[in-house]
Parts: structure tokens; sequence; C-alpha cells
């Protein structure tokens, strides 16, 4: 990986994490460093979803993608966050659908309208990494 891309993809992950982060504070009245870090891969994910795809599916097709990694990824993370470190960082155990309090249904409703902006948030990132570094 060059080291052009590699700044691009820190600053995506930056920026995901910040734009997440500040989500749960303005949502919840709090968050944990934990979710900007969650938060930044899942919007590198998102972006990484729209590339692949190359415009050969549909971008709700790629929001169901997105939808999916974020999924997996928040359980997996809570697993570890909550389930091994006790950090009780999230508890979902009061939601419906819900798999472990780690995941539910609604949710991944959430993620799916979520994931939207973080592709045409990607995008627009791409598109200026590509005006300044050429």
């Amino acid at each position: 990986m060059s080291l052009k891309k590699m700044i691009i993809y820190i600053v995506k992950m930056l920026f995901g994490g910040g734009i997440y982060f500040l989500m749960e504070l303005l949502y919840r009245g709090y968050s944990h460093w934990t979710m900007f870090v969650l938060g930044g891969i899942c919007f590198m994910f998102c972006g990484l979803v729209h590339q692949i795809s190359g415009g050969r599916i549909s971008v709700w097709q790629e929001m169901v993608w997105c939808m999916i990694i974020i999924t997996t990824l928040e359980f997996a993370c809570g697993i570890i966050v909550n389930g091994v470190y006790g950090l009780s960082v999230w508890d979902y155990s009061r939601m419906p659908l819900q798999v472990l309090g780690q995941i539910c249904v609604p949710f991944m409703f959430i993620w799916y309208i979520i994931s939207y902006p973080a592709i045409l948030l990607n995008k627009a990132l791409d598109t200026i990494a590509v005006k300044l570094c050429g």
C-alpha cells in the first residue's frame, strides 16, 4: 500500500470516527473511545464497499452490504469490549430481535440508513484526495 493511500485511510478513519462519536454524543449524551475506533473502521468499510462494487450494484445494495458489515463489526467489537473486557459500552438486551445484547435488528436499519451518507462522504473524500494528491 502506498503512503498516499495509507494517509487517505487514516484521514477517513479519523473523519468517520469523529462523526460517529459526535452522533453518539448528540443521541445518547456520551460515548466511548472504542466507538470512535469502531465508527472510523465502519466508515472506511462503507467506502470500500462502494469502491469494490464499482457501480456494478445499486446504491441500495451497497447499503445492504454496509449494514451487514457494520453489524458484524459491531457484534465482534461488542463481544470483545463488552463481553471480554466488561466495559458495558452498550447493551441491546432490552431491544427486540437482539443477539447477546450486542446487536439488534432495529439498529441494523439505522446502520442501513447511515451507510448512505457514509458512502457519499467517502466519495467526496476520495475526490478531494485526488485533487490534492494527484
